[in-house]
């Protein structure tokens, strides 16, 4: 596994996590950089978004979710999974490849689940090659 930093994007659903209390946790990740993104819904997640981060270097990013069928907004979560799999399948087709980017559906453990769940997406992204390698091996 590789020693390198990397730079994470997460965006979660306000409504499910504390936005203090998530930020702080994330501070556990101290050898990488994390951006931690509130949204009002998972839902509100656009493809754009997700391709922006790339374009400003992220590694991978995390989209926390609530669980399926608990969504105040009766379908936000759903169709933050059909975008990220929309952005993955991007990923794919440029050359850069898969695994860049997850979902994490936060459930009854909570922010603690999801901290889990982010370190081993954390552990995946750092075995793959930097995006900035695999662009210049492609020109």
């Amino acid at each position: 596994m590789s020693d390198r930093t990397l730079k994470t994007y997460i965006f979660y659903c306000a409504n499910n996590i504390d936005e203090a209390r998530f930020a702080e946790s994330c501070r556990m990740f101290t050898k990488n950089v994390v951006r931690t993104i509130s949204m009002p819904c998972s839902g509100k997640i656009d493809i754009p978004y997700l391709i922006k981060a790339f374009e400003t270097g992220a590694d991978g990013i995390v989209v926390v979710t609530c669980k399926k069928g608990e969504c105040r907004h009766l379908e936000g979560n759903l169709r933050a999974h059909k975008r990220t799999e929309s952005v993955e399948s991007l990923l794919g087709e440029m050359g850069i490849g898969s695994g860049r980017v997850a979902v994490v559906e936060c459930g009854k453990d909570g922010v603690q689940q999801v901290l889990g769940e982010i370190k081993h997406f954390f552990d995946k992204v750092k075995d793959l090659p930097p995006i900035c390698a695999q662009v210049s091996s492609v020109n």
